[in-house]
């Protein structure tokens, strides 16, 4: 059954952080961004740092006002102009500014935002559902994505995905990557208690495909339990009262005030 839900508050659900590994793993399964992250980004040893950019650009260019939009674009700007291969590679090149991996990151943040909360809310409506879809092209237009590359409706991104996941292989570099974020060895003590519960999280909104790549085991029991585990966030996130729902929107917010 659908349901309605405000939806100017959709992307600002901290539910949403349940599905960090999932875009990130998405993301580098890509494999010029794979190669970007590899020879350019420190963030496998800095996770919460750049989890903390990621999230406040996301909140800044959804919900921020237009001050704080110029300063996140700025500041991710900055970081994508060290982002890119030198001339050596070729066909292989990559480079942060490319809007065709601008769009694949959008993508898996909007997906992976759309999964979860079609599982904790349900269904939405269609108008509620179109604006958070349109909300969500804003990450690649505020960069340097062209608005008429953004597909232009929900069925039309649809194809898009399901196109892009059925020949999605991570490659040896996106292995390693993920497994140094999804194992860390460096990180304090509170986050390593916190990657065990991460894992299974991920490894469950995965595709099957995507799980052996990174070597995520699963069983039947392990889906069973997933199962268990969504129905029951379905029951209880929605009754947790707003101010804690959207905390983590709020803190990454103040940081830009």
């Amino acid at each position: 059954m659908n349901r309605g839900h405000g939806h100017g508050d959709l992307g600002a659900e901290g539910i949403l952080l349940a599905g960090a590994g999932r875009a990130l793993l998405l993301q580098i399964a890509n494999p010029a961004v794979g190669r970007g992250v590899a020879e350019h980004s420190a963030f496998t040893d800095r996770p919460l740092h750049r989890l903390k950019g990621t999230l406040t650009y996301v909140y800044a260019v959804v919900y921020g006002n237009e001050e704080q939009i110029r300063a996140v674009r700025r500041r991710v700007n900055r970081a994508h102009a060290r982002v890119r291969s030198g001339p050596e590679a070729g066909a292989a090149g990559y480079s942060a500014y490319d809007p065709e991996l601008q769009l694949w990151v959008a993508a898996t943040l909007y997906d992976t935002a759309a999964t979860i909360l079609t599982r904790v809310y349900g269904p939405f409506d269609d108008e509620s559902a179109d604006a958070m879809y349109r909300e969500y092209a804003k990450l690649g237009t505020a960069l340097q994505l062209p608005a008429r590359m953004w597909p232009g409706d929900r069925a039309a991104f649809g194809r898009y995905w399901e196109e892009r996941l059925a020949t999605l292989r991570a490659d040896d570099a996106a292995v390693q990557i993920g497994r140094s974020l999804l194992y860390p060895a460096t990180a304090p003590l509170w986050y390593r208690a916190l990657m065990p519960p991460a894992r299974f999280m991920t490894a469950g909104l995965l595709t099957e495909q995507l799980r052996d790549d990174f070597g995520l085991p699963w069983s039947a029991r392990s889906e069973r339990r997933f199962q268990r585990t969504m129905s029951a966030l379905a029951v209880t996130y929605p009754r947790l009262p707003r101010r804690i729902r959207h905390w983590v929107k709020d803190y990454c917010l103040s940081g830009l005030a």
